[in-house]
């Protein structure tokens, strides 16, 4: 598991006063600016966020030592990551897509697949970008109870059974 937990990212300046547009990754969108400092990726930045108001697709806001446009505009790109610790505790069933990445995903036969890859959303369920074993090849997943039974973090593992037509078909049949 990770210490830090990427939670928005600043998507360039919004006005010329220094403000920013912000995208939060957040269940609740507002919750973003209670996790105070966020930090860059590599810990060299320390942000206190504060929220101005909602604007399309995010947030207008606040950093301190931000007033100008171009200071905005250079932090564009820059994800925000909170420290693990400051996030609420989930319930069994959910979790942080930054604990997925990384697993190793077998079969309820016991067989490896491979390791998450990545966890995307396109607007419906999650879906787990499964990074084949032995190949380069990747596949998605349906992060559904029924595909995924079991997500065991203590082990670093995920038993799935994946729907028909997800694994690329081999000659075994």
């Amino acid at each position: 598991m990770t210490e830090m937990i990427c939670v928005g990212a600043i998507a360039g300046s919004y006005g010329v006063r220094g403000e920013l547009r912000v995208k939060s990754y957040c269940a609740v969108p507002e919750d973003i600016e209670t996790y105070t400092p966020l930090w860059s990726e590599d810990r060299s930045r320390q942000f206190a966020l504060a929220i101005l108001h909602p604007i399309k697709n995010g947030f207008a806001a606040r950093i301190t030592d931000v007033s100008t446009k171009e200071e905005a505009d250079a932090l564009r790109g820059t994800a925000l990551y909170a420290d693990r610790d400051q996030l609420p505790s989930l319930p069994d069933d959910e979790f942080y897509h930054a604990d997925l990445i990384g697993l190793s995903v077998y079969d309820t036969g016991g067989v490896l697949l491979g390791t998450v890859k990545a966890v995307q959303n396109h607007g419906a369920d999650d879906l787990l970008e499964l990074q084949l074993a032995g190949t380069s090849a990747t596949t998605f997943l349906p992060f559904t109870k029924a595909a995924v039974p079991t997500v065991d973090l203590a082990l670093g593992r995920i038993v799935a059974d994946p729907p028909h037509g997800v694994l690329p078909e081999t000659d075994s049949k």
